[in-house]
């Protein structure tokens, strides 16, 4: 029975390969649209390395690439969030909250109700600071997810009570008595996250590490799909048993974890913890996501433009820098890269709707195929 309804196969029709000895044009426009953030590094790179020798100087390019690893792995976490279609704004905060709480466990815990002081080891204090950036994102994930609260509202109003919690905790002070001591059994904190393991600075390390997790988790696991697929139809993923609620909760929790390692990586490197750390990190990570290619409406973005995107934010700050560009100059440039980045993204996005037209239009135009009613 199954025989006499089917087509058979060579009844469908072909597509008609070009002519020979004609080739495709290529799609220049497409192509400059899609590599948009590597052609703009490759720009950064030629112009500051035109305008200082002292640029691509091996250690300077070290330090450098130390100060994008910082701003990277907040934006893989900022670039999962967005991928769901959300924002988080409160990481810069949660960045700072983190890193108060490893300095104020160094220093020592005054234990309530007791004349005690706890100096914790150093894998406890970096461990509470983890669980704290966890906690963080999950409260944004259930404002999210359970109570609908918009993500901007939910993590604006974050971004103010854990940078809040820094101060009141620190009483606007910094925290600078981060070595510990051998009696303690407390050191090791500086040593741990701000070495060099051959050379290469430790948030290196980190950021190579995360980016290599975090693309597996995209490319290779259910909640990668569940994740593209909730960002590009919510609607559509929920119907198909994608579990929408718990991915949004995920997503913020994930965002919240890396920026707590990014807070103990800067408390490490400085060595300081200070309750204004991370102010204002939060746009250089949005900026690094979208200027590496995702979309802000969410299902499109993949981790490598998002290094990308971080590589160009921070040697376009650090090559201002290098040629003593006026730090007021230097927000006013980064400001208009990042809105020409999203002025871009959205002629890509009208490229590729024209694109898809053109194929529907030809496929209805071809002999044979079904005409609409």
């Amino acid at each position: 029975m199954s025989d006499t309804l089917a087509p058979p196969r060579e009844t469908r029709p072909a597509a008609t390969p070009p002519p020979a000895g004609r080739f495709r044009k290529p799609n220049w426009n497409a192509l400059l649209v899609e590599g948009r953030a590597l052609i703009a590094l490759a720009i950064i790179v030629v112009i500051f390395a035109s305008l200082s020798p002292n640029f691509l100087d091996p250690s300077n390019l070290i330090l450098m690439t130390r100060h994008v690893a910082m701003n990277a792995i907040l934006a893989i976490g900022m670039l999962m969030v967005i991928l769901n279609g959300g924002i988080d704004l409160s990481v810069g905060s949660t960045v700072g909250v983190t890193g108060v709480i490893a300095g104020y466990l160094l220093q020592g815990w005054d234990m309530p109700l007791t004349q005690l002081v706890a100096y914790p080891p150093v894998w406890v204090v970096i461990a509470a600071s983890v669980l704290i950036g966890a906690l963080v994102g999950w409260v944004n994930g259930v404002l999210v997810s359970k109570l609908n609260v918009a993500p901007f509202i939910a993590t604006l109003g974050m971004l103010y009570v854990a940078r809040g919690i820094a101060l009141l905790i620190t009483n606007g002070e910094t925290f600078t008595k981060l070595q510990g001591e051998e009696g303690l059994g407390n050191t090791g904190f500086i040593t741990a996250l701000a070495s060099a393991p051959l050379g290469i600075p430790m948030p290196v390390w980190f950021m190579v590490a995360f980016a290599v997790v975090f693309s597996l988790l995209l490319n290779r696991t259910a909640f990668g799909r569940w994740l593209y697929a909730t960002g590009g139809n919510e609607r559509a993923a929920e119907l198909s048993g994608v579990p929408v609620k718990r991915v949004q909760t995920i997503v913020y929790v994930l965002s919240g974890l890396c920026a707590a390692t990014v807070g103990l990586l800067l408390t490490a490197d400085l060595p300081a913890a200070t309750p204004r750390a991370g102010e204002f990190y939060e746009l250089n990570a949005i900026a690094a996501v979208v200027i590496g290619g995702a979309a802000l409406s969410g299902g499109r973005g993949t981790i490598r433009g998002t290094l990308i995107g971080a590589f160009v934010i921070g040697f376009l700050v650090d090559g201002l820098v290098l040629v003593g560009v006026s730090v007021f100059w230097q927000q006013v440039i980064k400001g208009a890269v990042i809105i020409l980045a999203v002025a871009v993204d959205q002629l890509q996005q009208s490229l590729q709707k024209r694109r898809a037209l053109r194929r529907v239009a030809a496929a209805t135009n071809r002999p044979g195929a079904p005409r609409p009613a």
